[in-house]
């Protein structure tokens, strides 16, 4: 592919953690001109609407236990809709650039001499933690603060995550995609020296109607996530910051759920439309 007959640019959008009123201005026009929407699970169903009815929608989720789209499969999707479509938005949850994929998606794209363009979006691990009024920086309580994936692909070609390091490393950890590795995330923090009783907060489905936070120490932080039955997506704080939690703060629930409910019907749909959009 060559940079003379490629027809569109691909646009990199962050849709924000769950509240569709967090979309950026810049993501709202661009979903309400975009002539083809490449989009995930966890983006609220609202944002979906804003696109025209002629608007291309593939899906392209990724969800634990189930069928989930290859990375090179959305790879090729964008890089087939970018020779059809003027404007092809890839709708991710959040920020694009941070456990996004985004950074994958753009290289890709670039070696290919697609034109592409991100779109920085609220990530949830600020917005979960704010909806609980809970803030992961304080004068009195955190200077510090790291961002920290508790996924870890069997294939990823670099080290994993040294949560003893961290235990000690930073004031705040604020855990992405940690909650089916809680136990052993928790081990390991207090292996490295981490206090059994510092203070832990658990957002379920943050900034969204579903939404569902428990307050609660380290060493009981895995009794309490399985007790309570949290399920993915879900952000946990960990440090004295989340004593500093004003609740009075805590915006309004809005009314957006978030996985999208996706039927059987949707995703045999889904994966015709990502057949028909590869090479044969």
């Amino acid at each position: 592919m060559t940079q003379q007959n490629v027809l569109g640019k691909v646009y990199l959008v962050g849709a924000g953690p769950g509240d569709p009123e967090l979309l950026t201005l810049r993501a709202h026009r661009l979903l309400c001109s975009c002539d083809a929407l490449v989009y995930d699970a966890l983006v609220p169903a609202q944002l979906l609407a804003l696109p025209g009815e002629a608007c291309n929608r593939v899906y392209v989720g990724k969800r634990r236990g189930h069928h989930s789209v290859p990375q090179p499969s959305t790879n090729q999707v964008l890089t087939e809709l970018a020779t059809t479509h003027r404007c092809i938005v890839r709708l991710k949850g959040g920020d694009p650039f941070l456990f996004g994929r985004g950074g994958e998606e753009a290289a890709h794209l670039d070696d290919l001499g697609i034109p592409v363009e991100v779109v920085p979006g609220v990530t949830s691990g600020i917005a979960a933690p704010a909806y609980i009024g809970l803030p992961i920086t304080h004068r009195l309580a955190a200077s510090s603060v790291t961002f920290v994936t508790g996924h870890e692909e069997v294939d990823k070609q670099r080290p994993k995550v040294d949560w003893r390091a961290l235990a000690r490393a930073t004031d705040t950890l604020v855990i992405y995609m940690g909650i089916h590795h809680i136990r052993g995330i928790v081990a390991e923090l207090m292996a490295g020296g981490q206090d059994p009783l510092t203070p832990v907060a658990v957002i379920q489905q943050g900034a969204t109607a579903l939404q569902k936070s428990l307050i609660g120490t380290l060493a009981g932080l895995p009794g309490m996530v399985e007790g309570e039955g949290i399920q993915a997506p879900a952000i946990v704080v960990i440090g004295a910051v989340v004593d500093e939690r004003v609740p009075a703060c805590a915006p309004a629930l809005p009314d957006a759920e978030i996985p999208l409910p996706m039927t059987a019907a949707d995703l045999a749909l889904s994966r015709a439309q990502q057949t028909a959009l590869l090479p044969h």
